[in-house]
């Protein structure tokens, strides 16, 4: 939430140059507040395990944020009851003439699949499209970022030879930038994809703000420059055992993975991993919230307009 001080005060041109939000009093005496509408497009087969791990990062914050979930077809799920789908999930027929503040796309397990060999290719345009007129802020997770960049960029589908799994060190670019308020200058994030998002590759070919790097596993954070669209590469939702349910997957599939790296104690499949990322994974959902939502969005959602997406930096 943002701080109130007085107009004139001094340190107000600093902090704001800091990008740290402050709000002088005279828009604070005028100011409306109402729970900010974020809709969730699932796209995990796992639906109840990845829901429950991004409300977990959507409720770190002062905010009240009322949430919707979105499938992107009925087909019957192999992993989440029926039940379950028809009582918490929306089809897009149903939301589609309504606006919202931000918009999550999870990660899906099409990492070797080619964008016109997807079922629901042609659906997730259309909804990505729609977001352009509807929502405030997409935020595009793992392999919905890099359809992102399919839909946004036209890139073509990059995939890595081996499977990047694990937990790997980034650095910040770009240290005032809104979305990386309060970040450490290098933090662990985790990864789990085929997807290869270079950091040169994005740097030519699009106008993205690239926000977090790793030498190993790439741009981690990018963001249009007007915080509409928002590209996560990893897993900052990710539970401390999820990469491990993963590999014994894999394993039991006979793919032959590799362990996942700087994961395990001692390296050590047997040993009980830690998150060693939850921090930052908050932090970032909270900046995505405030930064990108919150402080760009109208109070009357029926007001959608370019002017919403004009704000004071």
């Amino acid at each position: 939430m943002p701080i109130k001080i007085p107009d004139q005060l001094p340190a107000s041109d600093v902090l704001r140059h800091e990008n740290i939000f402050v709000m002088p009093e005279t828009r604070a005496s005028s100011q409306e507040i109402r729970p900010l509408k974020v809709l969730i497009l699932n796209l995990m087969p796992k639906k109840i395990e990845t829901e429950t791990q991004f409300l977990r990062l959507l409720s770190n914050s002062p905010l009240q944020v009322d949430v919707e979930l979105l499938r992107i077809d009925n087909r019957p799920s192999k992993n989440t009851p029926t039940e379950h789908l028809n009582n918490f999930y929306r089809q897009f027929e149903t939301i589609k003439n309504q606006n919202y503040d931000g918009l999550i796309i999870t990660g899906a397990p099409l990492g070797l699949v080619q964008f016109e060999d997807v079922i629901y290719w042609e659906h997730l345009q259309s909804i990505m499209h729609w977001a352009r007129d509807h929502v405030t802020s997409t935020l595009y997770v793992c392999w919905a970022a890099q359809a992102g960049l399919k839909l946004l960029y036209n890139l073509p589908k990059r995939t890595r030879n081996k499977k990047l799994s694990g937990v790997y060190m980034h650095e910040i670019h770009q240290p005032y930038h809104p979305i990386l308020r309060g970040f450490d200058d290098s933090f662990l994030a985790p990864h789990s994809r085929y997807a290869d998002f270079s950091s040169t590759f994005i740097d030519e070919n699009t106008d993205l703000d690239i926000l977090a790097t790793s030498d190993i596993a790439g741009v981690y954070l990018a963001a249009t420059k007007d915080k509409r669209n928002v590209f996560v590469t990893g897993h900052p939702e990710y539970d401390a055992l999820t990469l491990h349910s993963e590999y014994t997957r894999d394993v039991k599939e006979g793919s032959d993975p590799a362990i996942p790296v700087n994961y395990y104690p001692n390296n050590d499949v047997n040993s009980t991993p830690k998150a060693t990322w939850r921090s930052h994974g908050h932090l970032l959902f909270s900046n995505w919230l405030n930064y990108c939502v919150y402080q760009q969005t109208p109070y009357d959602l029926a007001q959608f307009s370019e002017e919403r997406f004009t704000v004071d930096d």
